[in-house]
């Protein structure tokens, strides 16, 4: 898997960027007239590494620019899973963050801890709450 895909999924499933303080980032707000991009998806962790992946992902959520919404979820049913829901004015703004040194620095720590993916979807946030609508 390369960086870039293992930073798409570590968004995503439980996702910015092996990501970064935070659980909840609030963003300037979307673009209008882009739609926004979403992704949520399950990240499981090598067994009893939840918590130690939770914070790498957690760390420095802040510093990604057009990330509007990032949330790390521990699943209530498995000991070992984390839900990463995402929120992005843009899905270029998504692909920039994945270049980041700060993401690329989590990518190759939060590596190890990760024992697979599963429940990956895109999707194209309309509003709610904490969220400027996009258009």
């Amino acid at each position: 898997m390369t960086d870039g895909s293992t930073r798409r999924e570590l968004l995503l499933a439980g996702g910015a960027v092996l990501a970064l303080a935070g659980g909840l980032v609030g963003g300037a707000g979307a673009q209008q007239g882009a739609s926004m991009y979403g992704l949520i998806g399950r990240m499981i962790a090598a067994q009893g590494k939840r918590d130690e992946l939770a914070s790498i992902l957690l760390e420095g959520t802040d510093a990604m620019p057009g990330c509007l919404s990032y949330i790390i979820a521990a699943d209530p049913t498995n000991p070992d899973a984390l839900w990463i829901t995402e929120a992005w004015d843009s899905k270029d703004s998504h692909a920039a963050s994945l270049k980041l040194p700060s993401v690329q620095a989590a990518i190759a720590r939060g590596r190890p801890l990760i024992a697979g993916f599963d429940n990956r979807s895109e999707t194209t946030p309309l509003g709610g709450h904490g969220l400027v609508k996009a258009g």
